[in-house]
């Protein structure tokens, strides 16, 4: 029978509990299914993604601080939870000390030739009651689980208040926005003549695919290939090759499920398998439930993939052309650091993706995402936002994140700190370097002449043949 470390299970999730039948003293002694419940409670899969300790002392700061993002958290409903759990969770151990006593009982009046009918009939009614306690306290920590997880982080300190988008700050802004001697077009009227083909895609797949032939392919390969080559040749990142299906874990562990499920293209049910929304997702998955030595820190991973995204939320939004489709490429870049490392992590993180827009000469601007744009999983966010002439206007072509232990938390992955011996939450940090489709259509926009040619950016014309100009 599989031993269980109670002090390590309560250090490790203090906010959640376990349901005393299930154990005696520090071993597993129930039904499979109550062991199952137990072994996916050791897993982390009622693991929320906040500190523990903020919800046991601070739920003031907690409410202020998600009243920031207009997320409506109730801590009068938290505690009445947490009070009704702590009553029943006192009343099953009591129901399961008095069963036990009984139980006893029943062996010494046999001994003494008794009648023992009282007893059994005494230790059935307790079984009665231990059993409505437990499904009591099973209810409780459902609706806690599903609380709990519904919670975002807890933002930085230097996010500035804001609802949307038009409330984000402008920190920086980098080039020349060009200017042109004629009516600039934008990447759909321009990809039409040189390979980029919308409606193959509809008819291969569906609307918000797109098929891309010639050189046009080529384009986004070598845009992808300077990419990998500049994070891991001067960024110091290394190339990791992930898969594209993952399970649920993986995505709840990094804050994609159950929240945005929605967002989501699931591949099978047996076994449950998603394809990825963002290579974010499997690459952080690399250190969930790993203890990472001090000295192997930070981790700097950059992984190309494809991207699947079901745009649920996305109501018609820039249904025009490859703004926003079902499937992309990008380039993922993360970062698993020290606590006192991630905000540095983060700007440097940042710059890692700006240095691709100022060596393909793409003005853009670095903007500071408000309360209420950063995204969930997110506690601070710089957007990098490049010019797009045919739009006559920024668009988002990067988002780097610093998540502090949100997700490290979930993943249960740590670092052990040489000082104390004992392991603590990493600091995970991710953004784009860069989405490669928009960075294809900025290169398109701003390297357009009056007959729709593109020419080529010096930067790419080594894994271009020397190619200067397409069309």
């Amino acid at each position: 029978m599989r031993t269980i470390n109670l002090r390590k299970v309560r250090e490790a999730y203090p906010t959640y509990f376990i349901v005393p039948t299930l154990l005696r003293g520090n071993a597993v002694c129930a039904a499979p299914a109550a062991r199952s419940q137990l072994r996916n409670f050791i897993k982390g899969n009622y693991a929320i993604m906040l500190d523990p300790r903020l919800f046991r002392t601070e739920l003031d700061f907690v409410k202020e601080q998600l009243n920031r993002r207009s997320f409506d958290f109730n801590p009068e409903y938290y505690s009445e939870l947490e009070a009704r759990r702590k009553d029943i969770q006192v009343k099953t151990q009591e129901l399961q000390n008095e069963r036990n006593s009984s139980s006893k009982a029943i062996g010494i009046a046999k001994a003494k030739g008794e009648d023992v009918q009282p007893l059994l009939d005494q230790v059935q009614h307790l079984g009665d009651e231990l059993k409505a306690a437990e499904t009591e306290l099973s209810d409780i920590q459902a609706k806690m689980t599903a609380l709990m997880e519904g919670i975002p982080n807890i933002l930085d300190e230097s996010v500035p208040n804001g609802k949307s988008e038009d409330d984000n700050l402008e920190i920086s802004r980098w080039g020349d926005i060009p200017s042109f001697d004629f009516e600039p077009k934008d990447h759909v009227d321009l990809g039409a003549k040189i390979g980029m083909d919308f409606e193959l895609g509809a008819k291969i797949a569906s609307a918000r695919f797109v098929v891309l032939n010639g050189p046009l392919a080529r384009l986004q390969r070598a845009i992808i290939q300077l990419m990998l080559d500049t994070h891991t040749t001067e960024h110091g990142y290394s190339e990791t090759y992930v898969p594209f299906l993952v399970n649920a874990d993986s995505l709840r562990g990094t804050g994609q499920l159950p929240k945005f499920e929605a967002d989501l293209f699931k591949a099978s049910d047996d076994p449950g398998l998603y394809l990825i929304p963002t290579a974010e997702v499997p690459v952080t998955n690399i250190v969930r439930d790993v203890i990472i030595d001090a000295k192997d820190l930070p981790l700097k991973f950059v992984c190309h993939s494809p991207c699947f995204r079901s745009e649920a939320g996305a109501y018609g939004r820039d249904v025009r052309g490859m703004i926003r489709q079902h499937q992309f490429e990008k380039v993922e870049i993360v970062q698993i650091v020290k606590p006192e490392d991630s905000a540095a992590a983060h700007e440097e993180l940042t710059n890692h993706a700006e240095a691709i827009l100022k060596k393909l000469n793409l003005p853009y601007r670095r903007m500071l995402l408000c309360a209420g744009d950063t995204g969930f999983s997110s506690s601070k966010t710089y957007d990098l936002e490049v010019w797009l002439p045919g739009q006559g206007t920024y668009r988002e072509i990067s988002s780097c994140s610093n998540f502090k232990d949100f997700q490290a938390r979930r993943l249960q992955a740590r670092w052990r700190n040489p000082e104390t011996g004992k392991p603590e939450l990493a600091h995970t940090l991710n953004g784009s370097g860069l989405a490669a489709g928009r960075t294809l259509i900025a290169v398109m926009e701003n390297y357009q002449d009056a007959e729709g040619r593109i020419r080529i950016p010096e930067a790419l014309r080594p894994y271009m043949g020397g190619l200067e100009v397409i069309g």
